[in-house]
């Protein structure tokens, strides 16, 4: 029986990877004070009205609804895989988990089974993509289910940010810390923990020195390189990340590079300048 992927717009897929496996996004909504931001916006754009506003946008889950019209999309027959962002970061998960419920009660013939994948951006970005192309061979929702977990507790996934000004403007870090740290050019080398949070795991002195703690976190696991993917996200600075690119396979020869631009979703708290990867 074929299934489909469904899956929320903190994943960041590649849109090449969107279009050749079929799979929906459904999107978290984003204002810019009252204006809903339309969910085809471009990232560039995005980005440029970000740094023009004196406040951050806003990002909601979407309605149980909003799940619910994505499941009836989908033609009778086709079981359904929905992996969600973290829920320790987000509702988005539970809203999957009400929607299911609806489907269900109204008697829709499609199975459904519905993961939190505690991830976002990048590590969600590589579970997506590599459930999609398990899909097209698993004998059973069942068992893709349980490859995709599998896949969950193996993925390790690590960003630093350019910028703290996301982070001080969202209330994450004090003014005053913040005004310090910038002053100090500390940069936050970060991890997304077994429970779906983030947590500060370095703080170095510049970007450059950042960025080369993050690709030292690579040399901390086997990797079988004849199947191994990677996925590598920027919060618009698509030159720092075909460097980072080059710098991963010069000595790390993965089978698969996922690039991709961090979307509004995570754009929104990682700011300009951000970098991903999740293996």
């Amino acid at each position: 029986m074929p299934i489909k992927i469904i899956t929320d717009s903190g994943s960041d897929l590649p849109p090449e990877y969107t279009k050749q496996y079929d799979i929906s996004i459904v999107h978290l909504p984003v204002h810019f004070g009252h204006e809903l931001m339309p969910d085809d916006m471009n990232a560039k754009d995005f980005y440029d009205k970000m740094h023009e506003s004196k406040e951050l946008p806003t990002t909601a889950s979407p309605s149980p609804q909003t799940f619910l019209d994505s499941f009836k999309q989908v033609e009778a027959g086709t079981d359904i895989l929905v992996i969600c962002m973290s829920s320790n970061i987000s509702s988005t998960y539970q809203t999957a988990m009400i929607a299911k419920e609806m489907y269900e009660e109204e008697g829709h013939p499609n199975a459904i089974e519905i993961i939190d994948s505690k991830l976002f951006s990048g590590g969600l970005t590589l579970i997506v993509a590599m459930a999609a192309k398990w899909s097209l061979t698993a004998a059973s929702l069942a068992e893709l289910k349980d490859r995709v977990l599998s896949k969950v507790e193996e993925t390790t996934a690590y960003f630093t940010l350019d910028t703290l000004e996301n982070v001080i403007k969202g209330g994450r870090l004090s003014r005053i810390s913040g005004a310090v740290a910038s002053v100090l050019n500390i940069k936050l080398l970060l991890k997304i923990s077994d429970e779906g949070v983030v947590e500060v795991v370095e703080k170095t002195r510049g970007l450059p020195k950042a960025l080369t703690h993050l690709l030292a976190k690579l040399d901390q696991k086997q990797h079988d390189y004849e199947q191994a993917v990677i996925a590598i996200v920027h919060s618009n600075c698509e030159t720092l990340a075909l460097e980072i690119k080059r710098r991963i396979l010069e000595k790390h020869p993965f089978k698969e590079v996922l690039l991709s631009t961090m979307g509004p979703v995570m754009g929104t708290y990682a700011g300009q300048g951000g970098i991903g990867v999740a293996f």
